[in-house]
């Protein structure tokens, strides 16, 4: 089975949370709105704490010029995180946390970044359309 295959296989409980989180990213009023607006601020600040635009242009993050990474804009509408594996929220929150469990050997560095602070970067990653 190749890599593709073994992450596509998500279940129920994702694809819910994939919903939910696709229709805050398209605007879609539903009840955890303000929860996922707070999430994103709250993750632009961890990317900036973490430093994370001097290696990715990203954009609406001030000084987030680095070269070494590939630029972020429009993420949200990127099909495959790192090209590896699909872009859906628990595969980019497990990318952010522990990079490496999805790509041995990739040059993004594992910063330490908890789960939850993880959620929030992503959070604000899919706010990138």
């Amino acid at each position: 089975m190749g890599r593709r295959d073994r992450w596509s296989r998500i279940s129920l409980g994702r694809d819910m949370a994939i919903l939910a989180l696709a229709l805050a990213a398209c605007g879609k009023s539903h009840g955890s709105d303000s929860r996922t607006r707070e999430s994103a601020k709250r993750g632009k600040q961890q990317i900036i704490a973490y430093g994370c635009g001097s290696c990715h242009v990203i954009p609406g993050i001030r000084q987030a010029n680095g070269l070494a990474g590939p630029p972020l804009n429009h993420f949200a509408r990127r099909a495959y995180i790192a090209g590896e594996v699909p872009n859906s929220p628990d595969l980019l929150i497990q990318w952010i946390a522990v990079p490496q469990s999805i790509e041995p050997g990739t040059a993004m560095p594992n910063l330490g970044v908890s789960y939850g602070k993880a959620r929030d970067i992503a959070a604000y990653l899919y706010t990138l359309k």
